[in-house]
Protein backbone atom coordinates (compact mmCIF):
# COMPACT_ATOMS: atom_id res chain seq x y z
CA UNK A 1 0.00 0.00 0.00
CA UNK A 2 2.80 2.41 0.93
CA UNK A 3 4.63 1.77 -2.34
CA UNK A 4 1.46 2.34 -4.39
CA UNK A 5 0.78 5.66 -2.69
CA UNK A 6 4.45 6.65 -3.07
CA UNK A 7 4.19 6.06 -6.83
CA UNK A 8 1.08 8.25 -6.97
CA UNK A 9 2.90 11.02 -5.07
CA UNK A 10 5.96 10.77 -7.33
CA UNK A 11 3.62 10.89 -10.35
CA UNK A 12 2.18 14.14 -9.02
CA UNK A 13 5.71 15.47 -8.48
CA UNK A 14 6.36 14.71 -12.15
CA UNK A 15 3.13 16.52 -13.06
CA UNK A 16 4.21 19.55 -11.04
CA UNK A 17 7.63 19.59 -12.70
CA UNK A 18 5.95 19.12 -16.06
CA UNK A 19 3.93 22.25 -15.27
CA UNK A 20 6.90 24.53 -14.67
CA UNK A 21 9.13 22.76 -17.20
CA UNK A 22 6.58 23.16 -20.00
CA UNK A 23 5.13 26.53 -18.93
CA UNK A 24 7.21 28.05 -21.71
CA UNK A 25 5.25 26.06 -24.28
CA UNK A 26 2.18 28.21 -23.85
CA UNK A 27 3.54 31.54 -22.64
CA UNK A 28 7.05 32.05 -24.07
CA UNK A 29 5.78 33.81 -27.19
CA UNK A 30 3.25 36.02 -25.42
CA UNK A 31 5.93 37.12 -22.91
CA UNK A 32 8.65 37.70 -25.48
CA UNK A 33 6.34 39.87 -27.62
CA UNK A 34 5.49 41.86 -24.43
CA UNK A 35 1.76 41.41 -24.96
CA UNK A 36 1.49 40.16 -21.36
CA UNK A 37 3.76 40.54 -18.36
CA UNK A 38 5.30 37.33 -17.02
CA UNK A 39 2.85 37.27 -14.07
CA UNK A 40 -0.15 37.80 -16.34
CA UNK A 41 1.06 35.11 -18.75
CA UNK A 42 1.60 32.59 -15.95
CA UNK A 43 -1.89 33.26 -14.60
CA UNK A 44 -3.36 32.72 -18.08
CA UNK A 45 -1.35 29.53 -18.59
CA UNK A 46 -2.33 28.16 -15.16
CA UNK A 47 -6.05 28.63 -15.77
CA UNK A 48 -6.00 27.32 -19.35
CA UNK A 49 -3.85 24.31 -18.39
CA UNK A 50 -6.37 23.51 -15.66
CA UNK A 51 -9.27 23.68 -18.11
CA UNK A 52 -7.44 21.63 -20.76
CA UNK A 53 -6.49 18.90 -18.29
CA UNK A 54 -10.16 18.24 -17.58
CA UNK A 55 -11.07 17.79 -21.25
CA UNK A 56 -10.99 14.23 -22.59
CA UNK A 57 -8.89 11.20 -21.63
CA UNK A 58 -7.73 9.73 -24.96
CA UNK A 59 -4.04 10.43 -24.29
CA UNK A 60 -4.27 9.07 -20.74
CA UNK A 61 -5.70 5.80 -22.08
CA UNK A 62 -2.81 5.48 -24.53
CA UNK A 63 -0.21 5.90 -21.77
CA UNK A 64 -2.05 3.49 -19.46
CA UNK A 65 -2.59 0.65 -21.91
CA UNK A 66 -1.07 1.26 -25.33
CA UNK A 67 2.73 1.30 -25.04
CA UNK A 68 3.98 -1.58 -22.86
CA UNK A 69 2.78 -5.05 -21.89
CA UNK A 70 1.05 -4.41 -18.56
CA UNK A 71 1.89 -7.88 -17.24
CA UNK A 72 5.43 -6.60 -16.59
CA UNK A 73 4.28 -3.39 -14.94
CA UNK A 74 4.23 -3.09 -11.17
CA UNK A 75 4.70 -0.25 -8.69
CA UNK A 76 8.50 -0.41 -8.89
CA UNK A 77 8.44 -0.17 -12.68
CA UNK A 78 6.23 2.91 -12.54
CA UNK A 79 8.38 4.48 -9.82
CA UNK A 80 11.55 3.99 -11.87
CA UNK A 81 9.84 5.31 -15.01
CA UNK A 82 8.85 8.49 -13.21
CA UNK A 83 12.28 8.98 -11.64
CA UNK A 84 13.99 8.60 -15.02
CA UNK A 85 11.65 11.20 -16.53
CA UNK A 86 12.00 13.60 -13.60
CA UNK A 87 15.81 13.50 -13.72
CA UNK A 88 15.88 14.26 -17.45
CA UNK A 89 13.35 17.09 -17.02
CA UNK A 90 15.39 18.70 -14.27
CA UNK A 91 18.64 18.44 -16.26
CA UNK A 92 17.16 20.01 -19.39
CA UNK A 93 15.35 22.67 -17.34
CA UNK A 94 18.62 23.61 -15.62
CA UNK A 95 20.32 24.16 -18.96
CA UNK A 96 17.27 25.93 -20.40
CA UNK A 97 16.73 23.35 -23.15
CA UNK A 98 13.08 22.85 -24.18
CA UNK A 99 12.93 19.05 -24.20
CA UNK A 100 9.80 16.91 -24.06
CA UNK A 101 8.32 15.85 -20.70
CA UNK A 102 6.03 13.54 -22.66
CA UNK A 103 8.85 11.65 -24.32
CA UNK A 104 10.81 11.56 -21.06
CA UNK A 105 7.89 9.77 -19.42
CA UNK A 106 7.43 7.41 -22.36
CA UNK A 107 11.15 6.64 -22.43
CA UNK A 108 11.16 6.04 -18.69
CA UNK A 109 8.15 3.70 -18.91
CA UNK A 110 9.71 1.67 -21.73
CA UNK A 111 13.13 1.50 -20.04
CA UNK A 112 11.77 0.39 -16.66
CA UNK A 113 9.45 -2.18 -18.27
CA UNK A 114 12.35 -3.56 -20.30
CA UNK A 115 14.40 -3.92 -17.11
CA UNK A 116 11.54 -5.74 -15.37
CA UNK A 117 11.26 -8.09 -18.35
CA UNK A 118 15.00 -8.89 -18.13
CA UNK A 119 15.74 -7.27 -21.47
CA UNK A 120 12.86 -8.95 -23.31
CA UNK A 121 12.06 -6.39 -26.02
CA UNK A 122 8.64 -7.94 -26.63
CA UNK A 123 7.59 -6.32 -23.33
CA UNK A 124 7.30 -3.10 -25.31
CA UNK A 125 4.36 -2.85 -27.70
CA UNK A 126 6.08 -1.77 -30.89
CA UNK A 127 3.22 -1.85 -33.35
CA UNK A 128 -0.39 -3.00 -33.37
CA UNK A 129 -2.13 -1.68 -36.51
CA UNK A 130 -5.82 -1.01 -36.02
CA UNK A 131 -8.45 -2.88 -38.00
CA UNK A 132 -10.70 0.13 -38.57
CA UNK A 133 -8.53 3.28 -38.92
CA UNK A 134 -4.75 3.74 -39.08
CA UNK A 135 -4.83 6.37 -36.34
CA UNK A 136 -6.27 3.85 -33.87
CA UNK A 137 -3.13 1.73 -34.04
CA UNK A 138 -1.28 1.06 -30.79
CA UNK A 139 2.33 0.79 -29.82
CA UNK A 140 5.46 2.90 -29.76
CA UNK A 141 5.61 3.12 -33.56
CA UNK A 142 2.08 4.50 -34.05
CA UNK A 143 1.75 6.52 -30.87
CA UNK A 144 5.32 7.81 -30.36
CA UNK A 145 7.81 7.44 -33.22
CA UNK A 146 5.61 8.52 -36.15
CA UNK A 147 4.07 11.46 -34.20
CA UNK A 148 7.54 12.44 -32.91
CA UNK A 149 8.63 12.98 -36.51
CA UNK A 150 5.39 14.15 -38.09
CA UNK A 151 4.13 16.61 -35.45
CA UNK A 152 7.19 18.93 -35.53
CA UNK A 153 7.20 18.81 -39.34
CA UNK A 154 3.50 19.66 -39.35
CA UNK A 155 4.07 22.43 -36.81
CA UNK A 156 6.86 23.91 -38.95
CA UNK A 157 4.80 23.69 -42.16
CA UNK A 158 1.65 25.19 -40.66
CA UNK A 159 3.65 27.90 -38.87
CA UNK A 160 5.38 28.79 -42.14
CA UNK A 161 2.10 28.81 -44.09
CA UNK A 162 0.13 30.83 -41.52
CA UNK A 163 2.92 33.39 -41.23
CA UNK A 164 3.24 33.70 -45.01
CA UNK A 165 -0.52 34.25 -45.35
CA UNK A 166 -0.51 36.87 -42.61
CA UNK A 167 2.38 38.70 -44.27
CA UNK A 168 0.46 38.83 -47.54
CA UNK A 169 -2.83 39.84 -45.88
CA UNK A 170 -1.38 42.66 -43.78
CA UNK A 171 1.44 43.77 -46.05
CA UNK A 172 0.08 47.28 -46.60
CA UNK A 173 -0.86 48.08 -42.99
CA UNK A 174 1.29 50.11 -40.64
CA UNK A 175 3.41 48.05 -38.20
CA UNK A 176 1.83 49.89 -35.26
CA UNK A 177 -1.68 48.80 -36.32
CA UNK A 178 -0.51 45.22 -36.89
CA UNK A 179 1.09 45.09 -33.42
CA UNK A 180 -2.04 46.53 -31.82
CA UNK A 181 -4.38 44.03 -33.49
CA UNK A 182 -2.25 40.94 -32.95
CA UNK A 183 -1.39 42.03 -29.43
CA UNK A 184 -5.04 41.41 -28.58
CA UNK A 185 -5.37 38.36 -30.84
CA UNK A 186 -2.32 36.76 -29.25
CA UNK A 187 -4.03 36.58 -25.87
CA UNK A 188 -6.64 34.31 -27.46
CA UNK A 189 -4.03 32.18 -29.26
CA UNK A 190 -1.92 31.88 -26.08
CA UNK A 191 -5.03 30.79 -24.18
CA UNK A 192 -5.79 28.18 -26.85
CA UNK A 193 -2.22 26.92 -26.60
CA UNK A 194 -2.57 26.63 -22.82
CA UNK A 195 -5.78 24.61 -23.13
CA UNK A 196 -4.23 22.27 -25.72
CA UNK A 197 -1.15 21.80 -23.53
CA UNK A 198 -3.43 20.71 -20.70
CA UNK A 199 -5.38 18.30 -22.91
CA UNK A 200 -2.21 16.46 -23.91
CA UNK A 201 0.44 16.80 -21.20
CA UNK A 202 -1.63 16.54 -18.03
CA UNK A 203 -3.20 13.33 -19.30
CA UNK A 204 0.10 11.46 -19.37
CA UNK A 205 0.31 11.50 -15.59
CA UNK A 206 -3.36 10.59 -15.36
CA UNK A 207 -2.50 7.45 -17.33
CA UNK A 208 0.40 6.58 -15.00
CA UNK A 209 -1.72 7.03 -11.87
CA UNK A 210 -4.56 4.96 -13.35
CA UNK A 211 -2.09 2.21 -14.28
CA UNK A 212 -0.68 2.29 -10.73
CA UNK A 213 -4.14 1.81 -9.23
CA UNK A 214 -4.89 -1.08 -11.61
CA UNK A 215 -1.65 -2.74 -10.45
CA UNK A 216 -2.65 -2.21 -6.81
CA UNK A 217 -6.12 -3.62 -7.39
CA UNK A 218 -4.83 -6.70 -9.25
CA UNK A 219 -2.23 -7.45 -6.57
CA UNK A 220 -4.81 -7.31 -3.78
CA UNK A 221 -3.28 -4.29 -2.06
CA UNK A 222 -6.67 -2.57 -1.89
CA UNK A 223 -8.69 -5.60 -0.74
CA UNK A 224 -9.08 -4.47 2.88
CA UNK A 225 -9.58 -0.78 2.30
CA UNK A 226 -12.18 1.06 4.40
CA UNK A 227 -15.26 2.16 2.50
CA UNK A 228 -14.16 5.77 2.18
CA UNK A 229 -11.02 4.68 0.25
CA UNK A 230 -12.69 2.32 -2.21
CA UNK A 231 -12.34 4.98 -4.91
CA UNK A 232 -8.70 3.85 -5.18
CA UNK A 233 -9.75 0.53 -6.72
CA UNK A 234 -9.49 0.50 -10.51
CA UNK A 235 -10.06 -2.64 -12.54
CA UNK A 236 -8.24 -3.57 -15.73
CA UNK A 237 -10.29 -2.86 -18.87
CA UNK A 238 -11.68 -5.61 -21.06
CA UNK A 239 -9.52 -6.64 -24.06
CA UNK A 240 -9.68 -4.00 -26.76
CA UNK A 241 -11.09 -1.38 -24.39
CA UNK A 242 -9.28 1.68 -23.05
CA UNK A 243 -8.80 2.26 -19.33
CA UNK A 244 -11.37 4.65 -17.89
CA UNK A 245 -9.88 7.58 -15.97
CA UNK A 246 -11.72 8.48 -12.76
CA UNK A 247 -12.80 12.11 -12.31
CA UNK A 248 -10.81 12.54 -9.10
CA UNK A 249 -7.61 11.60 -10.99
CA UNK A 250 -8.39 14.24 -13.63
CA UNK A 251 -9.01 16.93 -11.01
CA UNK A 252 -5.90 16.17 -8.93
CA UNK A 253 -3.64 16.09 -12.00
CA UNK A 254 -5.19 19.27 -13.41
CA UNK A 255 -4.67 21.21 -10.18
CA UNK A 256 -1.10 19.89 -9.78
CA UNK A 257 -0.11 20.90 -13.31
CA UNK A 258 -1.68 24.32 -12.83
CA UNK A 259 0.32 24.78 -9.61
CA UNK A 260 3.52 23.80 -11.41
CA UNK A 261 2.68 26.20 -14.21
CA UNK A 262 2.24 28.99 -11.67
CA UNK A 263 5.80 28.33 -10.47
CA UNK A 264 7.10 29.44 -13.88
CA UNK A 265 10.00 28.23 -15.98
CA UNK A 266 12.05 31.23 -17.00
CA UNK A 267 15.11 29.38 -18.31
CA UNK A 268 13.13 27.70 -21.09
CA UNK A 269 10.98 30.78 -21.73
CA UNK A 270 14.19 32.67 -22.48
CA UNK A 271 15.30 30.04 -25.02
CA UNK A 272 11.98 29.76 -26.85
CA UNK A 273 10.95 33.39 -26.67
CA UNK A 274 14.24 35.22 -27.18
CA UNK A 275 17.17 33.07 -28.24
CA UNK A 276 15.71 31.12 -31.17
CA UNK A 277 14.12 33.93 -33.21
CA UNK A 278 13.01 37.50 -32.53
CA UNK A 279 9.21 37.57 -32.25
CA UNK A 280 6.57 40.25 -32.74
CA UNK A 281 2.86 39.83 -31.82
CA UNK A 282 1.96 38.67 -35.34
CA UNK A 283 4.70 36.01 -35.15
CA UNK A 284 3.57 34.88 -31.71
CA UNK A 285 -0.03 34.60 -32.89
CA UNK A 286 1.00 32.50 -35.90
CA UNK A 287 3.19 30.16 -33.82
CA UNK A 288 0.59 29.64 -31.08
CA UNK A 289 -2.29 29.11 -33.50
CA UNK A 290 -0.28 26.60 -35.53
CA UNK A 291 0.92 24.57 -32.56
CA UNK A 292 -2.49 24.61 -30.84
CA UNK A 293 -4.03 23.18 -34.02
CA UNK A 294 -1.50 20.33 -34.21
CA UNK A 295 -1.86 19.46 -30.51
CA UNK A 296 -5.67 19.53 -30.74
CA UNK A 297 -5.53 17.04 -33.61
CA UNK A 298 -3.16 14.76 -31.67
CA UNK A 299 -5.21 14.90 -28.45
CA UNK A 300 -8.38 14.07 -30.39
CA UNK A 301 -6.80 10.81 -31.58
CA UNK A 302 -5.15 10.00 -28.24
CA UNK A 303 -1.61 10.61 -29.52
CA UNK A 304 0.82 11.79 -26.79
CA UNK A 305 2.80 14.33 -28.80
CA UNK A 306 5.37 16.71 -27.37
CA UNK A 307 3.98 20.21 -26.97
CA UNK A 308 7.60 21.36 -26.68
CA UNK A 309 8.47 19.93 -30.09
CA UNK A 310 5.37 21.38 -31.71
CA UNK A 311 5.67 24.95 -30.41
CA UNK A 312 9.43 24.99 -31.05
CA UNK A 313 9.00 23.84 -34.65
CA UNK A 314 6.11 26.27 -35.16
CA UNK A 315 8.36 29.12 -34.01
CA UNK A 316 11.02 27.88 -36.45
CA UNK A 317 8.44 27.84 -39.27
CA UNK A 318 7.30 31.36 -38.42
CA UNK A 319 10.91 32.55 -38.37
CA UNK A 320 11.68 30.82 -41.69
CA UNK A 321 8.70 32.59 -43.31
CA UNK A 322 10.32 35.85 -42.35
CA UNK A 323 13.75 34.82 -43.60
CA UNK A 324 15.92 31.75 -42.99
CA UNK A 325 18.70 33.65 -41.29
CA UNK A 326 16.17 35.02 -38.77
CA UNK A 327 16.50 31.68 -36.98
CA UNK A 328 19.49 31.18 -34.71
CA UNK A 329 20.45 27.73 -35.94
CA UNK A 330 22.99 27.12 -33.17
CA UNK A 331 20.18 27.21 -30.61
CA UNK A 332 18.04 24.99 -32.84
CA UNK A 333 20.85 22.42 -32.98
CA UNK A 334 20.93 22.19 -29.16
CA UNK A 335 17.16 21.70 -29.11
CA UNK A 336 17.28 18.97 -31.75
CA UNK A 337 19.94 17.06 -29.82
CA UNK A 338 17.71 17.18 -26.73
CA UNK A 339 14.77 15.88 -28.80
CA UNK A 340 16.73 12.87 -30.07
CA UNK A 341 18.28 12.06 -26.70
CA UNK A 342 15.17 12.35 -24.51
CA UNK A 343 13.65 8.89 -25.00
CA UNK A 344 16.91 6.84 -24.97
CA UNK A 345 18.46 8.75 -22.03
CA UNK A 346 15.33 8.75 -19.84
CA UNK A 347 14.77 5.10 -20.79
CA UNK A 348 18.34 4.12 -19.92
CA UNK A 349 18.11 6.05 -16.64
CA UNK A 350 14.90 4.27 -15.64
CA UNK A 351 16.42 0.93 -16.67
CA UNK A 352 19.48 1.50 -14.45
CA UNK A 353 17.42 2.72 -11.50
CA UNK A 354 15.29 -0.42 -11.65
CA UNK A 355 18.36 -2.65 -11.82
CA UNK A 356 19.94 -0.85 -8.86
CA UNK A 357 16.78 -1.27 -6.81
CA UNK A 358 16.75 -5.00 -7.51
CA UNK A 359 20.41 -5.31 -6.51
CA UNK A 360 19.69 -3.91 -3.03
CA UNK A 361 16.52 -5.90 -2.40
Amino acid sequence: MTLILTVVIVALVFEYINGFHDTANSIATVVSTKVLTPKQAIFLASITNLVGALIGTAVAKTIASGLVDVKWVDSQVLMCALLGAILWNLITWWFGIPSSSSHALIGGLCGATLAAANGNWSSIIWSQPAIDHWYNGKGVLWKVIIPMISSPLLGFAIGFAVMALLYMAFLKLKPSLINMFFGSAQIISAGAMGVMHGTNDAQKTMGIIALTLVVGTKSGVFDNLPNWLTFLRLTEPAPGKGLEIAMWIKIVCAITMAAGTAAGGWRIIKTLGHKMVKLHPINGFAAETSSASVIWLASHFGIPVSTTHVISSSIMGVGAAKRLNAIKWGVVERILWAWFLTIPVSGATAYLIYRLLKMFQ
